[in-house]
């Protein structure tokens, strides 16, 4: 059994950087355009509720269900078929970031047409991602949200200042994920300012990264 606190790659945390920039372009995108998150559930839930007691008449409480039930699918489906607490290389990341692009050129062709069911899709694709985090020195590398980054860095500085000894890494790991997460809601944003078709180009991010770790996958880790 594989110790899950044991010393990994850095490319590991490369990899989960990657992640968190492009999964927050993609919600910022989305929220500019339709006003919906499609990777911070807590506060899609506390909307959901607070139109049970005062209901939106432009359908927003439909949409917020819609992006939580795909949300909830998509981590289902991830757990069902690849979920593993931590990174295994012999799982198909690769073509599983090709799906998740797969997801995003589906919300594109159908943003202007029928807005929901691209909510739907990027809802789905940001659970999907969410659920096939891994570990790095037992930090979960969560990538679509960045709640529990914050709280280890923060929990983290605390005990450093009460005089606890405390490893930099469990400090400075969370931060640089979250530095990736904010520059990434930078750029989601500033495509959509820009009026680029930011799921177009985000899908294709994914797609080149997960085809390019497929050809490491294969060729270079002899792993079919």
């Amino acid at each position: 059994m594989k110790n899950q606190h044991s010393p990994q790659p850095y490319w590991v945390l490369l990899g989960g950087c990657i992640l968190a920039f492009l999964s927050a372009s993609v919600n910022a995108g989305l929220f500019l355009t339709l006003g919906n998150s499609v990777a911070q559930m807590s506060g899609e839930i506390s909307r959901m509720a607070q139109n049970m007691i005062r209901p939106d008449i432009n359908g927003l409480g439909i949409n917020v269900f819609l992006t939580i039930s795909a949300f909830l699918m998509g981590s289902a489906i991830a757990g069902f078929t690849i979920h593993h607490p931590t990174l295994d290389k012999t799982l198909p990341y690769g073509r599983c970031m090709m799906f998740i692009g797969g997801c995003l050129l589906s919300a594109h062709y159908t943003l202007e047409i029928l807005p929901r069911v691209a909510l739907a899709f990027g809802g789905f694709a940001s659970g999907f991602q969410n659920a096939i985090a891994t570990h790095y020195r037992g930090i979960v590398l969560r990538t679509t949200h960045i709640t529990g980054l914050m709280t280890d860095v923060g929990s983290h500085l605390g005990m450093l200042f009460r005089g606890h000894r405390i490893a930099l890494w469990k400090i400075w790991v969370p931060a640089v994920v979250i530095l990736f997460f904010f520059i990434g809601g930078i750029f989601g944003s500033w495509l959509y300012i820009m009026e680029k078709p930011f799921l177009l180009i985000l899908a294709a991010a994914y797609v080149f990264g997960g085809f390019v770790w497929f050809l490491i996958h294969r060729l270079i880790l002899k792993v079919t």
